[in-house]
């Protein structure tokens, strides 16, 4: 078993490598330095308070849905960087390019991709069709995430699972307790 995790190591460090390397391009690095904020605290939660309080009918169940999702998603993701305490990419691995003023906190899971992740999933159960364009975004941030340096692979895919399993049940909670909403 031992033998197996340390390939799948290898093949991640193989992974980020081939996509850290492109760090110093100049119109990849303002796109990616740009879009992995909308993963951050400050985005996802002005934006669904903003549609919480601006929106009214499915909508609004539909933004609460989302926003108890981004709630309940980051309790699993502090827990599993309390008790999986694995280094950034830039402080384990050598020759890897990186943002100024990093972070410094645990890699494992991204907490930017299950932010984004946990946040659109209900908004796209409800409209499938906004999956043409969230699903890119959601993406783009999380291979934000290791383009500028910050997490592994396997760190943006585990943030990605967990987002996506907590908004799915969010959504259905929420049209559980209020069915008449989603009419």
């Amino acid at each position: 078993m031992g033998k197996l995790f340390h390939n799948i190591y290898e093949l991640e460090c193989h992974l980020f490598r081939g996509i850290n390397r492109h760090f110093d391009r100049k119109y990849l690095n303002f796109f990616f330095r740009s879009i992995t904020h909308m993963g951050g605290a400050v985005f996802t939660i002005g934006t669904l308070l903003a549609l919480i309080i601006l929106s009214s009918n499915s909508l609004q169940y539909v933004a609460i849905a989302s926003g108890i999702s981004l709630t309940l998603s980051h309790i699993p993701v502090a827990i599993m960087k309390k008790y999986y305490p694995r280094k950034r990419p830039y402080l384990a691995l050598t020759e890897i390019k990186v943002t100024t003023n990093p972070l410094k906190d645990h890699s494992f899971p991204s907490g930017h991709t299950t932010a984004i992740f946990s946040s659109i999933i209900p908004f796209i159960i409800y409209m499938p069709f906004l999956a043409i364009c969230l699903v890119p975004l959601a993406l783009s941030i999380g291979f934000s995430r290791i383009y500028l340096g910050l997490h592994y692979p396997t760190d943006v895919a585990v943030g990605c699972l967990l987002g996506t399993t907590v908004g799915i049940n969010s959504f259905f909670l929420i049209e559980k307790i209020y069915p008449y909403a989603f009419i």
